[in-house]
């Protein structure tokens, strides 16, 4: 019988202000419009730091979208519906952990996304004691658990392909163009609060899972450059999206496989 593999869940998130927390926060009114409260914060932020980029806990998980690599399959998807809570979303994620145990693969996962998901699920009392463990119910997990930098139950590949050196960071975007993957098309993470004010809910979800099979993408080229798939492999995981993304009847992937040229 042949070792069973490993489920590879690849996951991107998608973010806006939180609006009620920083009304909290600010002590402001349901009277002060949502665009003005989002504006306050980035005016602070820029007084501190110079740059608008919100701090991880005011930001809140509009989508997250994932791929899933198990068995004979792939498919893309964005957890929940245009209607579910943010908390619903959250939940669904550490239940897909807890259901699959996947390795997670993510581009800059470390830095952003899990710390993001970490505070919005504490402050919505989600439970997830398998992405948790470090140890304590499963002695496999001290050695590769989620939450250690240096494991690859959770690899972040932007942080590794810098070799843990932030100044070596790399964009997603400008990385999977260089490798002939297609990159971000139509929107990028800056446009996100205008489009989710603007009542495009959809297109951040469609974005959002664009990112996420570039990302998959990359990893696949990396596990052909550090040799856990040959080439005749490499090519046959490539194929395999190109042929589950050609059934889906949807504009963006028609779009994204047009600009696939690798």
């Amino acid at each position: 019988m042949g070792q069973e593999v490993t489920p590879v869940l690849v996951f991107d998130i998608e973010t806006v202000p939180d609006v009620a927390g920083l009304r909290t926060l600010n002590g402001l009114g349901a009277d002060t419009p949502d665009a003005q409260v989002a504006e306050i914060a980035f005016q602070q932020r820029r007084q501190a730091t110079g740059g608008d980029f919100l701090q991880h806990h005011l930001h809140r998980v509009v989508a997250i979208s994932c791929t899933l690599r198990e068995r004979d399959s792939f498919r893309v998807w964005t957890l929940g519906s245009t209607e579910d809570s943010e908390a619903e979303i959250i939940r669904r994620f550490f239940e897909g952990i807890e259901k699959y145990t996947p390795q997670l693969v993510s581009w800059n996962g470390g830095g952003f996304d899990l710390p993001v998901l970490h505070y919005r699920a504490l402050m919505h009392g989600i439970q997830a004691p398998r992405y948790w463990d470090m140890g304590e119910d499963d002695r496999e997990f001290k050695w590769n658990n989620y939450i250690s930098r240096y494991h690859t139950r959770h690899l972040d590949l932007m942080d590794l392909m810098a070799l843990y050196q932030p100044r070596a960071n790399a964009p997603l975007d400008q990385i999977a163009q260089l490798c002939g993957f297609p990159g971000k098309l139509g929107m990028d993470g800056s446009k996100v609060w205008d489009a989710f004010q603007n009542g495009e809910i959809i297109a951040i979800r469609n974005y959002c899972e664009t990112d996420v099979v570039n990302t998959y993408l990359v990893f696949l080229r990396f596990q052909l450059m550090r040799g856990a798939l040959t080439p005749a492999q490499y090519q046959e995981e490539c194929n395999l999206v190109r042929s589950q993304l050609e059934k889906i009847d949807a504009v963006h992937w028609r779009e994204f496989l047009a600009a696939w040229t690798a």
